[in-house]
């Protein structure tokens, strides 16, 4: 069984439940689970955990994004993107009034903290039915607008009405929806023309690979190689070994005195450790509280 991270690269026409059950059936292994849902039509990084690294499925979701989308003013559909059906366009003479400095302006506006209304289709539950159910079955429901956070925007090209554009996002933000939030502040309406994940935490565009890529190396018996281990994406928390008198605690999960680490002098309360045996195998990670002097577990990777 295969156990960590891959760095897929999801085409465009799958959902990302298509991709996790091809890679079922390529890798002949049924605990398999994304990080995050991409919409059909968009393209990029999708990581996907195998064996023990599905346990970090929900911890790999608070990951920072970076998306480059491309914004089509003067349009606005039901789903937020070219996909949806039209509601309505804007005249020519509207469009034609912009200039690239109110579309900047607007653009950078909303770097740092904004409500976002979720949109209606997305797979948010209200109720205990999806959201994206209720848009299909021509209800809409209020939503509550959320609070997402824009760490960076940086426009790449401008040839109105179209714009392109790079953001890195905190989780939880539609790239749809900021493309309609952006449109309805111009006062013009806008939707997303197209969308390309470039970068999830520690996973690039760059490195991801494509199913055929994936098969290729299957028959390879390469998997192996394109298998990220869990305690890689966790490089920003300190290496900590336990003592031989603590592998049996180790093993079950357990808090670890102080006094059963290799070196607890220079450690911080509250601060996360990748923790491993005295053989350098990885178990999981671990918080210090350094109060009561001892190591507690924060989430466990035994291999399976």
């Amino acid at each position: 069984m295969y156990n960590g991270i891959m760095n897929v690269y999801k085409e465009a026409g799958f959902t990302s439940h298509d991709v996790v059950a091809k890679l079922r059936g390529i890798c002949k292994q049924k605990k398999i689970g994304h990080t995050g849902t991409l919409d059909p039509e968009a393209v990029g990084v999708l990581p996907v955990c195998f064996g023990s690294g599905t346990k970090l499925c929900d911890m790999l979701t608070d990951w920072d994004k970076e998306y480059i989308a491309t914004l089509r003013l003067g349009v606005v559909t039901d789903t937020q993107d070219l996909t949806g059906q039209v509601l309505f366009h804007t005249e020519e003479e509207t469009l034609s009034a912009l200039t690239q400095e109110q579309v900047r302006e607007c653009i950078l506006g909303f770097l740092g903290d904004y409500e976002q209304i979720p949109p209606m289709y997305s797979a948010l539950k209200v109720n205990g039915k999806k959201l994206y159910e209720l848009a299909r079955a021509g209800k809409e429901v209020e939503r509550k607008p959320r609070a997402v956070r824009i760490r960076e925007l940086e426009i790449l090209q401008m040839n109105l009405p179209t714009v392109r554009f790079r953001v890195v996002c905190s989780k939880g933000t539609y790239i749809r929806t900021l493309c309609h939030d952006i449109g309805e502040k111009l006062g013009c309406g806008g939707a997303m023309a197209s969308l390309i994940r470039s970068r999830v935490g520690i996973f690039g565009l760059e490195e991801a690979l494509r199913l055929s890529e994936i098969e290729k190396l299957r028959d390879e018996n390469k998997i192996s190689n394109i298998i990220v281990p869990p305690d890689v994406v966790f490089g920003d928390c300190r290496e900590v070994k336990v003592t031989s008198a603590a592998r049996r605690l180790l093993e079950n999960g357990n808090k670890i005195p102080a006094g059963m680490l290799a070196d607890s002098s220079l450690l911080r309360g509250k601060e996360r450790l990748r923790m491993y045996d005295e053989e350098g195998r990885f178990y999981g990670i671990y918080e210090y509280h350094a109060g009561a002097k001892e190591a507690r577990p924060v989430k466990m990777f035994l291999s399976e």
